[in-house]
């Protein structure tokens, strides 16, 4: 892990900060010189982070004089170099699949140093989404639009959030996909911030380079690579504690080896750690059970391998793993609830971070990601080729008594012939297991031209292909624990169907003949095993495609850039279904969609100066469509099968911006402007009985801003403002669809989906959030260095679904509030050593963002922010 200058953060007020920052820009356009140009990716890197000769670097522009050639450097070499740095690091990225310094790319960029994520404690995507402007996260995985724990999280960008089909945001670690689909069984694949050389948050549609499930933008965390040049060794360990929690841990190695020099090196790391949980487990009395239920371990191991036999070939073999277990998720409860209900029980309000759970809901989510990459540099471009396999594995449980218990007891069982039964049925335990795999296996191959050089030929150019494979299996279980010997108890028979009298009534037509302790309806009898629905799915999903990007330079500072994507798409979707739940509708279900897309992409660049450069972007982004399991209609009271397959959404992305450095790049501003137009809207109908399919919805207009702000007035103290807002809404109210003209698939009040009318805001997107930093570092004396810092995060008011929901109830979480965060830490540096303490959510505010909708249960569940956490870190680089 890269050491760098360590800082901290001074909170600011915003308005004092926006007001200085404005002054010193107007300042800066009157009277600034031109700051030199940012060097060119092969200048030696800066002391902060020359650690790795990675193909990804930061480099401090205009200050030359700071700069070292080699990489092993102590935390105090670190800081006494950056304490003589007037300028802000330039960042060199690989957005566009080449390296570019990032004020040069003609799109809005976001970049988290390692450094930065360590420094900041941002360990997981909710953590970055309040640290990076537009990004928002909900839940995936029946968390109800909750960010409920690690792989239950959907990530959007600019208002692009959807809970059905593709993902909108892509996940790549390095040039590898980790994206998966949005799914009611799981959210977005989750790496740990392990031994990474830093974040790129890609903002926009990125379907040129990165493919269909990109458009709402792309995140991706590019990792550190083997240094051919030196041994090192990185140690960091940290210690802390969660306000009414338990007792966490975190400790990481990572080895680099050369075994021959500047040719073939090896890199090794392991990390594992323990979070202690902060929920408590309560009786209906309100009396605590059991503490910490949502504890959390992880382990990571990281491998890669760099051979360069020539100065043309460089091999790359990489292995990631990770497995996350988690004992439950961290949603909480406002109010004593039995299975989902307050039937039965008192009202009995809870403290913070309790619930009163009978089923806990625990998870182990495993990543593997095996990958070679192969480069090779000619004298008209660079040839890389990038074989990857991406595993998944997430096995989960979830409760359910709100759906299976609850209804079983409550809707389904004949109360008059039973009366206890009911009662008794309704108390017993449920879990809905879950056993989530992904497995992709895909191949890229691309060409790019050299860098633009001036007086060189004015086009500049990157084509290439890709293909994948990829398989997603879930099998789902839904069990009623104890509803055998409760129906047994009861003298009440399973499967004991009286033919005399069908469906429970004379001249009733059900398909089964009638059993007296169920109500009418066309249940399958018996519970196998204690097993309500079982449901087997599968899914077959490829893809084929040729994309490229060319650039032309009417002048050194002019040039536009045209790119095209051509993607071919398939899935193939196997369903079977069965027990009571199930009834009587159709088992299985086979159904394949198949479909093609142009991409295209328009971008013009122009640089005013060395220093400041304006752009313009417009860009298709796109989705394939995908295939439903059938819903049991009769079940849900629907007139007919739903939907068996759902078409492929798109929109169109419009984009201004601005990259500027002034001051002798001591300040730098970014900021940019968007409009999107989405059509055909692909949104998840969640039906009142719990179950849900995909569909297309409608149209949706989303607009908005971001600027970024760095200002290193003095070269002790750096000041960071990042803030975005965005306006995204329904342009009409949405139709029904349905299987026949005129008949309606699920729910409707006057016509329309529940509460989705026009003008509504996009459920899960903030209507703004700000993040303010501030890092000073000082010296204590010739041999120590000390820093302090400090962070506030605001994130404004969203909205978690439509005011009503298609049950007809009320949505709690229809209005969700804005909130606010303060993190603080401070250390000292000492020769190859740094010691840190630290604080997240420094007031320790409790409040409730988000309350979750499970499968339609609208009572009583809550999503808090983390309690205040207090810790110390020590890490040592040799």
């Amino acid at each position: 892990m890269k050491l760098n200058t360590k800082r901290l953060t001074i909170a600011l007020a915003v308005t004092s900060a926006l007001v200085s920052m404005m002054s010193m820009t107007a300042m800066a356009q009157d009277t600034a010189p031109a700051a030199p140009a940012a060097p060119e990716a092969a200048t030696p890197a800066a002391p902060v982070v020359a650690a790795n000769d990675q193909a990804v670097v930061q480099t401090p522009a205009a200050e030359p004089e700071a700069q070292e050639s080699t990489g092993k450097i102590s935390a105090a070499a670190a800081a006494a170099a950056a304490s003589k740095q007037t300028g802000i690091q330039t960042v060199v990225v690989t957005a566009q699949k080449r390296k570019e310094d990032a004020s040069k790319v003609p799109l809005s960029i976001s970049v988290l140093g390692g450094d930065e994520l360590q420094a900041q404690h941002i360990g997981d995507f909710a953590d970055i989404t309040r640290a990076v402007p537009n990004v928002s996260f909900s839940g995936g995985g029946g968390g109800g639009d909750a960010g409920d724990g690690p792989g239950l999280s959907n990530i959007e960008i600019r208002g692009v959030s959807s809970s059905a089909g593709s993902a909108t945001v892509g996940i790549y670690m390095d040039d590898v996909s980790m994206t998966v689909a949005n799914l009611y069984s799981m959210g977005s694949a989750e790496p740990k911030f392990f031994d990474i050389d830093h974040v790129e948050v890609l903002r926009g549609p990125q379907g040129t380079l990165y493919g269909s499930s990109s458009m709402g933008g792309t995140i991706k965390f590019v990792t550190n690579q083997p240094n051919l040049k030196e041994n090192t060794t990185d140690v960091y360990s940290e210690a802390y504690a969660t306000k009414g929690g338990q007792g966490s841990y975190n400790g990481s190695v990572v080895f680099n080896e050369v075994a021959i020099p500047n040719e073939l090196a090896f890199r090794f790391g392991v990390e594992g750690g323990h979070k202690g949980g902060y929920i408590n487990n309560v009786d209906y009395s309100g009396n605590v059970t059991e503490y910490g239920i949502n504890w959390q371990d992880d382990q990571v191991v990281k491998f890669a391998a760099k051979w360069e036999p020539t100065k043309e070939l460089t091999i790359t073999p990489a292995v990631f793993y990770q497995k996350v277990k988690t004992g439950d998720t961290d949603v909480s409860m406002s109010q004593v609830i039995q299975n989902g209900n307050t039937v039965g029980i008192p009202y009995v309000p809870l403290a913070p971070y309790e619930n009163s759970k009978i089923t806990h809901e625990p998870g182990a989510d495993e990543l593997l990601v095996p990958s070679v990459t192969i480069g090779y540099s000619t004298d008209y471009g660079d040839l890389t080729a990038v074989t990857s396999y991406f595993k998944r594995t997430f096995n989960r449980t979830q409760d359910g008594g709100a759906t299976n218990s609850y209804q079983l007891g409550n809707v389904y069982i004949n109360n008059t012939t039973f009366p206890n039964l009911a009662t008794v049925v309704e108390g017993l335990p449920s879990s809905v297991t879950l056993d989530n795999e992904v497995t992709q296996f895909a191949q890229e191959i691309r060409f790019a031209s050299k860098p633009y050089e001036k007086g060189g030929s004015p086009f500049t150019w990157i084509v290439g292909a890709y293909g994948a494979n990829e398989h997603t299996s879930i099998v789902e279980n839904d069990y009623v624990y104890g509803v055998n010997a409760a129906f047994a108890a009861a003298g009440a028979s399973t499967t004991n169907f009286d033919p005399a009298n069908p469906n429970n009534s004379p001249g009733g037509s059900s398909n089964l003949p009638n059993n007296p302790a169920f109500n009418s309806g066309t249940w399958s009898p018996g519970f196998p095993g204690d097993n309500t629905f079982a449901g087997i799915y599968r899914y077959h999903d490829t893809q084929q495609s040729i994309f490229g990007e060319t650039s032309y330079y009417f002048t050194p500072e002019l040039h536009a850039t045209l790119g095209l994507r051509y993607l071919r798409a398939q899935e193939e979707f196997y369903g079977n279904q069965g027990l009571f739940y199930q009834g009587q509708n159709n088992d299985i279900n086979i159904v394949d969609q198949s479909g093609t897309k142009t991409t295209p992409k328009i971008a013009v660049v122009w640089e005013i100066s060395p220093t400041n450069s304006v752009f313009a972007t417009a860009a298709e982004g796109f989705r394939v469509g995908g295939t439903n399991s059938q819903v049991p209609y009769t079940l849900c009271g629907l007139p007919g099968p739903n939907q068996a397959v759902f078409n492929s959404d798109s929109l169109w992305s419009y984009e201004v911006g601005t990259k500027s450095k002034f001051f002798n790049n001591k300040l730098t501003v970014d900021g940019s402007l968007f409009y999107l137009k989405w059509k055909d809207m692909q949104q998840e109908v969640e039906l009142g009985c719990s179950y849900d399919f995909n569909t297309n919805v409608g149209n949706a207009t989303s607009y908005g801003a971001e600027v970024e702000i760095k200002a290193k007035p003095i070269p002790s103290f750096l000041i960071d403002l990042a803030a975005g807002y965005t306006h995204a809404t329904l342009d009409a109210s949405l139709p029904p669809p349905a299987v026949a003209p005129g008949t309606p698939v699920y729910n409707v009040q006057n016509g329309a989906l529940y509460g989705a009318v026009g003008g509504y805001d996009i459920p899960g997107v903030p209507n703004y959030n700000i993040a303010l930093t501030g890092t000073y570092s000082y010296d204590f004396n010739d041999d120590y260095f000390g820093f302090l810092r400090a962070a506030a995060r605001w994130v404004g008011t969203s909205t978690g679904g439509f005011p009503l929901l298609p049950n007809g109830e009320t949505n709690l979480d229809a209005d969700r509030p804005a909130y606010h965060l303060i993190d603080a830490s401070t250390g000292v540096s000492w020769g190859q050593w740094e010691a840190t303490l630290f604080v997240k959510n420094l007031f320790n505010n409790n409040m409730v963002i988000q309350r979750p909708v499970v499968q339609a249960n609208t009572v009583g569940e809550v999503y808090r922010i983390e309690p205040r956490t207090i810790g110390v870190s020590l890490s040592a680089k040799f």
